[in-house]
């Protein structure tokens, strides 16, 4: 790797893991277009560190608040903050269970790019239609066990590459009813466990094969993508209410069309 490559995937992982846009459709591109080789597992690890810092970073103060509240649950002491501290852990059951499950199936028939633009063009639609049509009257606060269990397996969905984490579970959210913000909110919490169970995978991986690394290109990746995460997630929800999702939407839909390009037009691309 050089530095080009560092900063331009690190700005591309901390950008896309929280915009409902797919971080795994713009992730290929490089190597699509570009011809650059793997960026190596080290830097896998280092990216989701900085994205994983950023996001318990922003949201320290409600991190905080939902464990005070899921300990003081275990004692009988129930509030707002623990059901929902208990909803974000019952919803990532799903990914993580349908991520031991399926991970080698998906790694082996998901990865082409036809397949994430197909993911793309579909999930972006679905989020246009959930955003045009929600009707915005819960917050966060009076989520259910059955909205939490309805958005954590939409969040189990994008494993498949091109869905977009964010995107589904916000898509579903807003189907059931929620505010804009309440929607990202738990999205964003929800992506913590997640994002800390796949460095955990990725960290055990690298351990134990101990792949070879540029050291000075993690850091500045850990550096990097955490910067462009928390850049994203404070002005994703300060314009989430004046915007939308319809920047998103037409985003999705051109990135979906020049994939669906790149797989028809350029030889030599699956």
């Amino acid at each position: 790797m050089d530095w080009l490559q560092t900063i331009v995937l690190a700005l591309i992982q901390g950008l896309t893991e929280f915009l409902p846009i797919s971080s795994s459709a713009h992730l290929i591109l490089p190597s699509q277009l570009l011809g650059w080789e793997d960026q190596g597992l080290a830097f896998d690890v280092g990216v989701h560190v900085g994205t994983l810092a950023a996001v318990m970073f922003y949201f320290r103060k409600d991190i905080y608040q939902l464990l005070a509240a899921f300990f003081a649950s275990l004692t009988g002491k129930h509030s707002a903050d623990s059901r929902i501290a208990w909803f974000v852990i019952f919803a990532t059951i799903p990914a993580l269970l349908f991520g031991l499950l399926l991970n080698d199936l998906i790694d082996h028939y998901g990865r082409s790019i036809l397949v994430i633009a197909g993911t793309t063009l579909i999930f972006g639609a679905l989020l246009w239609w959930a955003d045009v049509t929600r009707k915005e009257i819960k917050p966060l606060e009076t989520i259910t066990l059955k909205d939490a269990i309805i958005i954590g397996l939409a969040q189990a969905v994008a494993l498949i590459p091109g869905t977009s984490r964010s995107g589904i579970t916000i898509t579903a959210a807003l189907m059931l009813g929620f505010e804009r913000q309440a929607a990202a909110r738990f999205s964003f919490l929800l992506s913590i466990p997640v994002i800390l169970a796949a460095g955990s995978y990725k960290g055990l991986e690298l351990a134990t094969t101990g792949s070879a690394a540029q050291w000075e290109m993690v850091a500045g990746g850990i550096v990097v993508s955490a910067l462009s995460a928390l850049a994203c997630i404070h002005f994703f929800l300060k314009w989430l209410d004046k915007i939308g999702m319809l920047p998103f939407v037409i985003y999705r839909f051109c990135l979906g069309v020049l994939l669906l390009s790149i797989w028809f037009f350029v030889p030599g691309h699956v």
